[in-house]
């Protein structure tokens, strides 16, 4: 135990709590340090002491490392359509595309109604006479039939046809013989018509005095297959053919064809003292 002239300290420690205890005494003269004395035991615990204020706060630590990332969270629900908005103004008009390739073609329309038959054509000129075709073989024998209509047409040498017929001109057969139906009717002393279409017989004879030819003329048109002659002597040219009639109002004669060389001279009073006629008779068939 220390003395009454020096400090007594004592402290004892016990985990975290620490006990203090002072003794002052009046100071006096400091004596010689006296031995260490040998350790006292322990003693008891003290109690534990008021909680000391608390201490400033430290600085703040460093930022830890980034942690890992969360799983996705699941989708949440679909929200309200928003409202639409307003027409944007329209855009430029592009340049025109390439042109596409040709479609198939469609199926071919209904025919149209046929057309008015257009006015009739001017007459052509006449052609030259074409060369005389070789004779077909006969035809079978047609069914027996009425005419439709006929016409006799004829001249009496003296007085008609007393000039000479050249080349390109036509017979007169001036008067009107027997006739029936309404279908051939007389234009001039040469020239008759044909009112309707049809097959037509034409016969016709002529006294010639010289030797020379005959043919029929349709339209303006020689018919070459009607031609006939006669070589020698002063007798008849006589004619017999059918003509095929096309077109309505068609006008017929009988002619010294073109080209020929010689004017023929219509016989008068042959054989006798009487005038000779000369006769064309159409018939229309069908």
């Amino acid at each position: 135990m220390p003395n009454n002239n020096s400090k007594y300290n004592r402290k004892n420690n016990c985990k975290d709590n620490i006990v203090r205890i002072e003794l002052n005494y009046p100071t006096s003269s400091t004596g010689a340090t006296g031995s260490t004395g040998s350790t006292g035991s322990t003693g008891s615990t003290g109690s534990t002491g008021a909680t000391g204020s608390t201490g400033s706060t430290g600085s703040t630590g460093s930022i830890g490392p980034t942690g890992y990332t969360g799983s996705t969270g699941a989708t949440g629900s679909i929200g309200a359509t928003g409202y639409t908005g307003s027409t944007g103004y329209t855009g430029y008009t592009g340049s025109t595309g390439e042109t596409g390739s040709t479609g198939a073609t469609g199926t071919i329309g209904a025919t149209g109604a046929t057309g008015s038959i257009g006015a009739t054509g001017a007459t052509g000129s006449t052609g030259s006479i074409g060369a005389t075709g070789s004779t077909g073989n006969i035809g079978a024998t047609g069914s027996s039939g009425s005419a439709i209509s006929g016409a006799d047409f004829y001249a009496l040498m003296p007085p008609d046809n007393s000039a000479t017929i050249p080349a390109g001109s036509d017979i007169e057969f001036p008067n009107d013989g027997p006739s029936f139906g309404n279908d051939i009717t007389r234009i001039t002393a040469t020239t008759f018509n044909l009112r309707n279409t049809g097959v037509y017989q034409i016969l016709f004879q002529v006294s010639i005095s010289e030797a020379g030819q005959l043919c029929i003329v349709l339209n303006s048109i020689e018919q070459a297959y009607s031609l006939v002659g006669r070589a020698t002597g002063t007798s008849q040219i006589t004619g017999l053919c059918f003509l095929n009639v096309t077109i309505a109002n068609s006008l017929i004669s009988i002619r010294n064809p073109l080209g020929e060389s010689v004017a023929l001279t219509i016989t008068q009073i042959a054989g006798g003292t009487n005038p000779v006629s000369a006769h064309i008779l159409i018939i229309r068939l069908t």
